[in-house]
């Protein structure tokens, strides 16, 4: 009986273990930190033997045929470096998942948006009446899904972290949103290794397949150009109208006298821009993706259009917490590179208090230095090392205020501002340093907000 390992217990690493039992496999799961009871009732259920709380028991791991990686352990783990010299295979949950299932994929990436887009196509799917179910960063584990359900579809949102370890799997539609610098440190601070990483999307994609990207992201489009031919058809869409162009994108997405055009090879579909439900330029740009790929898989403009409507958009991104005192209280947790900074201020009417700060992930904070200059009043600067966020932005002469906690980071705020302002959580960083988690920290904000409210 073929043996697999699976490293890390979480969401993605339960699922798979529960899958390789389902399909007969030895399984053995291992996680150095604790595992979650609603993971180990998985376990139990299935009786798949595991281990926590400690280091790796090596020899239960590297006797493994084929190990299955959490996506947060980077490849350059002791025990990774190991497995791969002996030539172990090692592998993602998603790539285990997509052996056992004949389901269409819809494969969402980029630095910002994929979660949002891949929300929204979910919605527009499932509202359609399309047997479809959610995964990767959102949603069930996908192996989990693929071992106890049925779907014909799934929405997959996709990190990098999970592309590295994928070989075999296909997407059947692919969007890319953009690539922006994120993940440095992941990628020895190589620009070209993450975006490699991102790009991983496109592999196995056939010319019965599709591939679905941003026009003007100069990255994506110079890689489009080095890895010419590509097989699958590809659908750009653009923020840009008919008359900017010169001319439609055919097919592909675009503005028209007011309106989202999406030029498809059998159906056109328009809608008013006013009418879309999430504002924003970077939501014009989900909300394009999100109508291609719900188009390829065959729903109809108008089952399109009135999903739109009641779609409410991503929890933690340019989420409305309240107002306090005549301010606005903005929940942008999710922004955890720089570029979703910039999409979050560029939406910003008001004169904004910004909490930027966190575990910083090799950021350079120029995308943002103009915005900041125009659009905000006050900076307070939330982490355990602000060193950085003191060097590049106290120049610019504005209130400046250090936090070591969400408490402390918006009462300083609620000192800054005036009625009419808003306090905008955008943090360019990931939250490690003071939380478990950005939808933790995004939670803390919203709590506190709510209790000043009473």
């Amino acid at each position: 009986m073929k043996r697999i390992a699976v490293l890390g217990g979480g969401e993605s690493g339960a699922g798979a273990a529960v899958l390789a039992k389902v399909k007969g496999f030895d399984v053995f799961l291992s996680d150095m930190s604790p595992i979650k009871d609603k993971y180990k009732e998985w376990l139990d259920k299935w009786q798949i033997p595991y281990e926590e709380g400690h280091a790796h028991t090596e020899e239960l791991i590297l006797n493994a045929d084929e190990v299955i990686k959490s996506p947060g352990i980077p490849l350059t783990a002791p025990l990774i470096v190991k497995l791969m010299k002996q030539g172990t295979p090692v592998i993602s949950e998603i790539e285990f998942a997509g052996r056992y299932t004949n389901a269409k994929m819809i494969c969402i990436t980029g630095s910002n948006g994929k979660t949002t887009t891949t929300m929204m196509t979910y919605h527009i799917l499932k509202e359609a009446g399309l047997n479809v179910g959610l995964a990767g960063n959102v949603g069930k584990s996908l192996a989990l899904q693929v071992a106890t359900e049925h779907f014909d579809y799934y929405v997959i949102e996709l990190s990098s972290f999970q592309l590295d370890n994928m070989y075999d799997f296909k997407a059947n539609v692919s969007v890319i949103m953009n690539i922006t610098p994120d993940h440095l440190d992941r990628y020895d601070h190589e620009m070209q290794n993450y975006i490699d990483a991102k790009m991983r999307i496109l592999q196995n994609q056939t010319e019965d397949d599709h591939f679905i990207f941003w026009n003007e992201d100069p990255i994506v489009t110079k890689e489009i150009a080095k890895r010419q031919p590509l097989q699958m058809k590809l659908i750009p869409f653009t923020g840009r109208t008919v008359k900017e162009m010169g001319h439609p994108l055919t097919p592909g997405a675009y503005i028209k006298d007011g309106k989202l055009v999406v030029d498809l090879a059998d159906q056109m579909i328009d809608i008013d821009v006013d009418d879309l439900p999430l504002p924003g330029p970077h939501n014009l740009y989900n909300t394009m993706a999100a109508t291609i790929s719900a188009g390829l898989s065959g729903i109809k403009k108008e089952a399109i259009r009135k999903a739109l409507m009641s779609f409410k958009g991503v929890e933690h991104r340019l989420e409305k917490c309240g107002n306090v005192d005549g301010v606005e209280y903005i929940n942008d947790s999710k922004a955890t590179n720089v570029n979703s900074c910039w999409y979050a201020l560029m939406s910003m009417t008001k004169p904004t208090v910004l909490i930027l700060g966190g575990k910083d992930k090799g950021n350079d904070y120029t995308e943002i230095e103009e915005l900041v200059r125009e659009r905000c009043t006050a900076l307070v600067y939330m982490g355990l090392h602000n060193e950085k966020l003191h060097d590049f932005f106290d120049k610019m002469g504005k209130p400046v205020a250090d936090a070591l906690s969400m408490r402390e980071a918006l009462e300083k705020c609620r000192a800054f501002a005036k009625p009419g302002d808003t306090v905008l959580l955008s943090p360019c960083c990931a939250s490690f340093d003071l939380f478990k988690s950005y939808e933790d920290r995004g939670d803390q904000m919203k709590a506190i907000v709510a209790e000043w409210q009473k």
